[in-house]
């Protein structure tokens, strides 16, 4: 965990950038919270792109639990992740996209982050994909079922709905675009 944090701080930091909105796709929004975190003064925003996003609390999350199948010390990706949030990648896209996967290492699951006061302030924004496991997830927290209610209960930022499974920038790429720039404010 602590090496993808660092790469994105040295991009940061080595290309002199300010203003920055951070998009956290899946577990990546571990590392952009974290990132966030620690260069706030850099940072205007973490956008979560059906994602983990983290409370604003002192204490370690993020944690992945054990539920994917490890390989040694990585996280291979896995047919039945395809039949589960990425039914909408297919053809010709799900080739290219096999072709170019990688297993991830296993500690990006379980490594937590635990994040200072400097984060609290940070604005944040949500997409969520209508086909995949993160929306599911808000909902099986509410009896009402209700996505905008339990959304707004939930986030401490806007956010949009994307009718796709977890990889909108292989089946929606024009829409997310458009939802990314709406949602960061340019």
């Amino acid at each position: 965990m602590e090496t993808g944090i660092q790469d994105v701080l040295n991009v940061i930091r080595y290309n002199d950038l300010d203003g920055v909105v951070l998009v956290g796709h899946s577990f990546a929004g571990k590392v952009a919270a974290a990132v966030a975190d620690r260069a706030a003064d850099k940072v205007n925003m973490v956008l979560y792109l059906d994602g983990f996003h983290p409370q604003k609390v002192r204490e370690p999350q993020g944690s992945f639990p054990d539920e994917f199948p490890v390989n040694g010390s990585v996280v291979p990706l896995p047919e039945e992740f395809f039949k589960s949030v990425g039914k909408d990648v297919q053809g010709a896209d799900r080739e290219w996209f096999v072709s170019k996967g990688t297993p991830m290492p296993v500690k990006y699951l379980r490594d937590s982050i635990t994040l200072s006061e400097k984060f609290d302030p940070m604005k944040s924004s949500y997409i969520f994909c209508t086909l995949g496991d993160t929306l599911s997830w808000y909902l099986s927290q509410s009896p009402s079922g209700n996505v905008d209610e339990v959304l707004k209960a939930n986030l401490d930022g806007p956010y949009r709905l994307i009718e796709s499974g977890h990889w909108p920038i292989i089946t929606k790429p024009l829409e997310l675009a458009e939802a990314m720039i709406s949602l960061s404010g340019n």
